[in-house]
């Protein structure tokens, strides 16, 4: 189990979501968590504790440099998956589209469109993710910068392939929400909008940025439908997919 120094973070094991077929996925084998960026000495120590094999980091190289995996040991294989589909990333659509109307409107259709793009940028990582996970280089962690955005696309087509059902995906996904409580009760939301937009928007405009919506999801999901094509043309085979579930299913107790 993660050390309750953890508890105060956008992090958490999907142990136990629960199958269409009568599984759960296995506990302490795959993590997801908010970024590097928000690790204190107690953060680092509780996730060396849990001996993570795998690190899939979904940020781009200039949040990697400004903020590294350096909580992570020599044991550790790190996959650098840069998504560039974050409304801080500077020249991506959802930034220009922000800059231009910030709006809470505009905050809202900046959203989907970075959702929307997502799934085709997460598919050439795929095999790599995968691969990893059917192989058993476990406890594996992803994590983007705030583990609710990058990392809630991924994992909700990570768990959709092992037959989780859509609204516990959902659920899971909206799980999130800790991350704009932390961001609000803290003293660096607006010097974050300030630096990475040169404004400070609106709070409601900043609430939608920060938060989860399910109807974001829902547009990352519509994008990669139907899933096993979308799967198998990422280069993702069933055999590969089938390993991925043996490794991480187990047979659950009846509700």
């Amino acid at each position: 189990m993660p050390a309750s120094s953890l508890s105060d973070l956008n992090f958490r094991d999907l142990g136990g979501l629960r199958t269409a077929d009568g599984r759960r996925v296995r506990a302490g084998l795959v993590y997801r968590c908010e970024g590097p960026a928000s690790f204190d000495d107690d953060h680092r120590s509780a996730l060396r504790a849990l001996q993570i094999r795998t690190v899939c980091d979904l940020r781009s190289e200039a949040e990697r440099l400004a903020a590294p995996n350096g909580w992570c040991d020599d044991q550790t294989r790190l996959l650098d998956f840069d998504m560039n589909q974050d409304l801080r990333a500077r020249g991506a659509d959802g930034w220009a589209a922000l800059r231009a109307d910030p709006s809470e409107h505009g905050a809202r259709r900046a959203m989907e469109a970075n959702y929307a793009a997502m799934p085709a940028a997460l598919a050439p990582f795929m095999p790599a993710l995968f691969g990893a996970l059917a192989e058993a280089r476990t406890p594996l962690l992803m994590h983007c910068t705030a583990g609710k955005d990058r990392t809630g696309v991924a994992i909700a087509i990570l768990l959709l392939a092992l037959g989780v059902g859509h609204d516990d995906v959902v659920s899971d996904y909206l799980k999130s929400d800790v991350f704009r409580t932390n961001l609000r009760i803290g003293p660096s939301i607006e010097h974050g909008f300030r630096s990475a937009f040169g404004f400070v928007p609106s709070a409601a405009t900043m609430d939608v940025i920060v938060g989860t919506d399910p109807r974001f999801l829902e547009v990352a999901l519509d994008a990669c439908a139907p899933l096993d094509r979308y799967l198998g043309n990422a280069g993702v085979s069933p055999d590969l997919l089938a390993k991925t579930r043996e490794r991480l299913l187990e047979e659950a107790a009846p509700a």
